[in-house]
């Protein structure tokens, strides 16, 4: 006999959270992960003044150097894994290995340093990769509605702009929903036009 077990392996989606350095990216990988995240965090030091500018998040006392890591079940069907990027630049040389298979990635802007998000999203739509941009409020202080967002940031008007707050695991997986539904409305899309075209 079958074991029906074995037709019912959830499917794995790879997850990437990026962001400019402080944006929060830790904070969410760890807030809705599952399991005890993993982070490969070191301690700020007056060696890194000169490459790590902390304005704006003076209080910062930890960076990410290599990733973090975390998981979450979705019922019997799917397992999200998330790859949390460093944010400094001297790290991106690890991106290309994080992304490899990623169906998607979560931009986190933090609107005190709203500019920190052009090399993530720059680099999601030079791979096409979907992204969706959160707004992480946790400092408490919205400097900017949704549309003063996109428009700084010149997103295309297709790309979801969130609110969210890093700190709360509602908050964090409504942003991974949202980034899902993105995710298969495009494949969706695709799928459609290639249907519909001619062979």
């Amino acid at each position: 006999m079958r074991d029906d077990r074995a037709r019912s392996v959830p499917t794995a989606i790879k997850i990437l959270v990026a962001g400019g350095f402080g944006a929060g990216k830790t904070t969410m990988v760890g807030t809705v992960s599952e399991i005890l995240p993993l982070h490969t965090e070191e301690v700020l030091t007056s060696a890194s003044t000169h490459s790590d500018d902390l304005s704006g998040v003076e209080a910062k006392r930890t960076t990410t150097v290599t990733m973090d890591f975390g998981r979450i079940t979705i019922g019997d069907s799917a397992v999200l894994y998330l790859f949390g990027t460093p944010g400094q630049d001297r790290f991106w040389f690890l991106w290309d290995e994080l992304a490899i298979g990623a169906l998607g990635a979560v931009v986190l802007a933090d609107t005190r340093r709203l500019a920190d998000s052009f090399p993530s999203i720059d680099y999601f739509e030079r791979r096409r990769v979907p992204f969706v941009v959160a707004v992480n409020c946790f400092h408490g202080n919205q400097q900017f509605e949704i549309p003063a967002v996109r428009n700084a940031l010149s997103l295309d008007p297709d790309v979801p702009v969130v609110l969210c707050d890093a700190r709360d695991r509602r908050s964090g997986r409504e942003v991974l929903v949202t980034l899902i539904e993105h995710v298969r409305a495009i494949t969706l899309g695709q799928a459609h036009t290639a249907v519909g075209t001619p062979g």
